[in-house]
């Protein structure tokens, strides 16, 4: 799997912006840039595994406080197949390699799910609720090392 940069401008994105897959999240993307900025590694991607798109992947900003916020999905024809713990571990990995020392966390919604399997396969602990001006009462996951 490799992970294949969103890129700032909807123009930069050709192959994304033909794939009914990506059209939603490639604007979301786009419009998240404008609000956060856009400073690699520290964006979006889509992830590829053998010439296929097979979900997305993201950090929802640069660090701040020397914390940095994942989050990722898989494309519907690709779930149940281990897709999505795969990319959480890119975005792991992609983050302890460009700075070992950021905080690396997760928010899902709060209960059981999907996401919370792929986070505890990837060694995230459950830290409690939080309110997320976005999207309300979640839980707060952190990756321990």
């Amino acid at each position: 799997m490799v992970l294949v940069p969103v890129y700032e401008h909807i123009e930069e994105n050709p192959e994304f912006n033909s794939n009914p897959d990506c059209l939603e999240s490639l604007h979301m993307s786009i419009d998240f840039y404008k609000k956060v900025g856009f400073l690699p590694p520290w964006i979006c991607y889509y992830v590829k595994e053998n010439e296929d798109l097979v979900g997305c992947a993201a950090f929802k900003g640069k660090p701040v406080g020397g914390s940095v916020e994942i989050a990722y999905g898989t494309f519907e024809k690709f779930r149940n197949q281990g897709v999505g713990t795969a990319i959480c571990k890119i975005l792991v990995d992609l983050s302890l390699k460009t700075d070992p020392s950021v905080r690396i966390t997760a928010r899902t919604l709060a209960e059981n799910n999907f996401s919370t399997k792929i986070l505890k396969k990837n060694r995230f602990k459950f830290l409690g609720d939080v309110y997320d001006p976005e999207d309300g009462n979640v839980w707060e996951w952190e990756y321990q090392q």
